[in-house]
């Protein structure tokens, strides 16, 4: 069986966002924690969820979804990087670069190809 590229992208992503949140929870970061938490795992969860949708239209809502959620961890790393008080969020500003390209592709091939 072939290598799904997005879903093993995500689930990584998703590994590394669990043990920088727990970091942020050390700090009593608390709430940026539970939102990054939240909105990094969700990506991962909704391309997983895509590769066993109803049809073609359900797939494309399920990584818009994905995207949705991409952006908002995005937002999450991003304040990270800028607030003094925060850790730094090494490559995951990169690694959610990537996600985001990739499944930006696939909705526009998939859209294309609908």
């Amino acid at each position: 069986m072939k290598e799904n590229i997005i879903e093993t992208m995500c689930f990584n992503f998703s590994i590394s966002i669990i043990e920088f949140s727990e970091k942020l929870e050390s700090e009593n970061k608390w709430v940026v924690a539970k939102q990054l938490l939240r909105s990094g795992t969700s990506i991962g969860a909704n391309v997983s969820e895509a590769q066993f949708a109803e049809s073609k239209k359900d797939f494309i809502h399920k990584l818009k979804i994905a995207a949705k959620e991409a952006n908002e961890a995005s937002y999450w790393l991003s304040l990270c990087e800028r607030a003094d008080s925060y850790p730094r969020a090494g490559s995951l500003g990169d690694d959610i670069l990537s996600i985001k390209k990739v499944l930006s592709k696939i909705i526009s091939t998939s859209i294309k190809d609908n």
